[in-house]
């Protein structure tokens, strides 16, 4: 049972109402962490401008789910498995695709070089050496693109521990543990 309940849309107030029905329109479906971010609308709000931003920038689609897979798994987040899977499947990911990600490999070095960084980053919660930087800018990641990595992993930390603190209810196909 969730200790932070999601958001109903007939007890929404006006500015929950709003985000929801935005959501609901855009992606056809309010998920659960986002009917529960909604209990504050400043959280919903950042989560959506942070994740819009994103979305812009350099990175694909792809490997922002490779990323969040990576991440989703160093946390331990069962509903961020679950929701990134099927948005990486969305975007493109292939079931050894996803199954990679998770482990922090990829059949692409470049990418596999994106998501060691990732994986780095959350062990060493940010303080990775001046060795890290370079293997990933080493294999031609650019400062821009490595910042977006680390924008990235920051905003999956954010959803990860979200859904710790909140026990949010698993609304994706759930996903088996590794092997």
């Amino acid at each position: 049972m969730p200790r932070i309940q999601p958001v109903q849309s007939e007890s929404a107030n006006a500015q929950q109402s709003d985000i929801l029905s935005i959501i609901k329109k855009k992606m056809g479906i309010v998920p659960n962490i986002l009917a529960t971010m909604v209990q504050s609308p400043a959280v919903a709000n950042a989560y959506l401008g942070f994740n819009q931003a994103l979305a812009g920038g350099t990175l694909s689609a792809k490997l922002r789910e490779q990323i969040a897979l990576a991440v989703g798994e160093s946390n331990k987040c069962e509903y961020c498995l679950a929701a990134h899977t099927a948005l990486g499947s969305k975007a493109g990911l292939s079931e050894s695709e996803v199954d990679s990600a998770r482990r922090g490999t990829s059949a692409d070095a470049k990418i596999e070089a994106a998501l060691a960084f990732a994986n780095k980053l959350v062990e060493a919660r940010g303080f990775v050496s001046d060795a890290d930087v370079e293997a990933v800018r080493g294999i031609g990641y650019s400062d821009g693109e490595i910042a977006e990595i680390v924008a990235n992993v920051s905003l999956n930390i954010f959803t990860n521990y979200f859904n710790h603190v909140a026990e949010t209810e698993v609304d994706f196909p759930r996903v088996p543990a590794l092997s």
